[in-house]
């Protein structure tokens, strides 16, 4: 198993780059990940996030593109706005030295600029389902020159019903190319769409194991349904976290649990995928910024969210699969930092 990145082969410039974003050692995912794809192998993943798959597919991928073309070489599809802003983010700063260019195509934003963007010398694409096929269909983005297809979290793509997108976007990438797909969970419409997509595709499995973190303390509390919101405050009251995310699995929770507690003078926002793009945005923004102490959100809008700093997991509502538990308490004890989780 490489313990640093200098045992790929990576270029120089990719190099300088990890090591000023301090990535030394390769994460469990990185490790299996980023040696088929730099052999040209399709890939199958099965693995969650917070483990460190961006960079898995992103170091490779700003390895491969050539800089000389003009043409977008790999495209990245992503379920939600916020998850593309911040692969495309990730991506931009390991292809820093190297001068890659990431345009980010996604709804509700103008699309004349992604437009004038794509014009731009482009070597890496990351968008939305719905947005990228808009652009394919009305040719303002060119596909021809496209060897590298990621599919990110496509289970969630699935659930938000972009199925049909994604395999009219597969039409529309030219053969030969390499098709990588990421996803947390291995439903049957995955396993169709990899069986008709991808060429001896290599699955990857990272085992849980390597994803429940050391860095997290857990907690259970046996309560009743009208007693959570009283547990919820002693909690927030008691640990005092700088940073929570709330998790419930309806939209409609989020919403009542959210007037709850800002009732109870707490600093809270909710986040879930009815909002307008606007309000996800700045609710966002006064998360990070710290303006907003605990983010009330289901798992589909929870995708995405990359901030350090937060000390503590609350699952308002039991998560429906053991899966998502492990996506959601990942949210702390990020970057060396130690967290809390708490399941009601």
């Amino acid at each position: 198993m490489p313990s640093s990145f200098t045992e790929y082969p990576l270029s120089e410039e990719i190099l300088s780059a990890l090591e000023q974003l301090q990535y030394r050692t390769p994460t469990p995912v990185q490790v299996k990940v980023i040696p088929e794809i730099l052999k040209g192998k399709d890939v199958l993943a099965k693995s969650q996030t917070g483990s460190g798959k961006t960079a898995s597919f992103g170091i490779p991928l700003c390895e491969l593109v050539e800089w000389d073309e003009n043409r977008p070489q790999a495209l990245v599809l992503a379920p939600t706005r916020e998850l593309a802003i911040q692969v495309k983010e990730d991506i931009f700063h390991i292809g820093r030295y190297k001068r890659i260019n990431v345009p980010v195509l996604f709804g509700r934003s103008p699309f004349y600029k992604q437009v004038q963007a794509l014009k731009q010398k482009t070597h890496i694409v990351v968008g939305t389902p719905g947005r990228v096929l808009d652009h394919m269909e009305r040719k303002t983005l060119d596909t021809s020159a496209i060897r590298y297809l990621v599919i990110d979290e496509a289970d969630e793509m699935l659930n938000m019903g972009f199925r049909e997108d994604i395999e009219t976007i597969l039409e529309y990438i030219p053969e030969p190319h390499q098709t990588i797909l990421f996803s947390a969970t291995m439903p049957k419409p995955i396993l169709e769409i990899t069986k008709k997509y991808q060429k001896d595709a290599v699955t990857i499995k990272v085992v849980k194991k390597e994803l429940t973190v050391p860095s997290i303390d857990q907690f259970y509390y046996d309560v009743k349904r009208k007693e959570k919101i009283d547990v919820l405050s002693r909690l927030l009251d008691y640990y005092d976290p700088k940073l929570s995310l709330v998790f419930c699995n309806t939209k409609r929770k989020v919403d009542e649990l959210t007037n709850e507690l800002q009732g109870r003078g707490y600093f809270a926002e909710g986040l879930h995928g009815d909002m307008k793009q606007s309000q996800r945005d700045r609710v966002m923004n006064n998360f990070r910024k710290g303006k907003t102490d605990i983010l009330v959100a289901t798992d589909v809008a929870a995708r995405g969210i990359d901030v350090d700093d937060v000390e503590a997991v609350f699952n308002y509502d039991i998560p429906q699969d053991d899966e998502y538990y492990v996506h959601r308490i990942g949210r702390t004890g990020r970057a060396g930092r130690t967290g809390r989780a708490f399941t009601f």
